[in-house]
């Protein structure tokens, strides 16, 4: 018997990201998505297909590399989406797990670039060979 682990905050997030499979077809399936996880505000919030299309691709590519399943044009594009997010790494501590922060001004961006920061931290302590998606 195994004892069950308690995935850490950056590990929730990723896994819940790239298991959104049917629940994130549209601007506003995205939307609820940042909003639930606290990635965006509760107002009005512009997200263009292109936003959309960002969000999609580094799902797409974050869930290769976790089911082992990496395709390269698939990859490609996330690593893309990835390249394009502006991060920043934090100083002093602020209670937040990820010491990496947005660096951008557009919302769904900063949203984007936070899954990238959890990202990060769960490649970094190897954490994403336990996650499932």
């Amino acid at each position: 018997m195994t004892t069950p682990t308690r995935l850490s905050t950056a590990a929730a997030l990723v896994t819940d990201f790239a298991s959104t499979g049917a629940r994130l077809t549209d601007r506003a399936d995205l939307a609820r998505f940042l909003r639930r996880h606290h990635l965006a505000s509760e107002g009005s919030m512009p997200i263009t297909l292109g936003d959309l299309e960002e969000a999609l691709s580094l799902r797409e590519a974050i869930r290769a590399v976790l089911t082992g399943g990496a395709d390269p044009e698939v990859l490609a594009r996330g690593q893309r989406v990835l390249d394009g997010l502006r991060v920043t790494v934090r100083l002093e501590p602020d209670g937040s797990p990820v010491p990496l922060a947005p660096a951008v001004v557009d919302e769904v961006r900063r949203g984007l670039a936070r899954i990238a920061g959890a990202w990060a931290v769960v490649r970094a302590t190897g954490e994403w060979r336990e996650l499932r998606v």
